[in-house]
């Protein structure tokens, strides 16, 4: 029997806190976008599994189709669809990032997140 790539990516999303669908690992980023959703959360210690989409065609569209969502990076924390690149962004400046994590028991660096807002302020 094969895995289809939502059976994949559900057993993913529910066996990891925090998971980035991105292009590249986050080692070694492939595009812009998914580096930059990997560097915040390196930047602010939260322990993340990497699904690199360009590894399997099936799975790249799967997750498009997995979260109604067009666009690659996705971030995904205990298993609800947090978004992509713009609104990671968007979150970590407002501040709503560091309250999802907190919310959900994430552990992360407050100094690190404060920083960042403080950099792009």
């Amino acid at each position: 029997m094969t895995v289809t790539a939502e059976t994949q990516i559900k057993e993913t999303v529910d066996a990891n806190d925090v998971v980035l669908f991105m292009k590249g690992t986050k080692a070694m980023p492939q595009c812009g976008f998914s580096s930059r959703v990997a560097g915040v959360l390196n930047y602010m210690g939260v322990d993340f599994a990497d699904v690199n989409v360009l590894d399997d065609e099936g799975l790249r569209q799967g997750i498009k189709e997995y979260s109604d969502w067009p666009t690659i990076p996705q971030l995904y924390v205990k298993g609800e669809f947090v978004g992509g690149c713009d609104i990671v962004t968007e979150m970590t400046l407002s501040g709503e990032l560091d309250q999802l994590f907190s919310e959900k028991g994430v552990g992360f660096d407050k100094e690190a997140a404060d920083k960042i807002r403080e950099a792009n302020a």
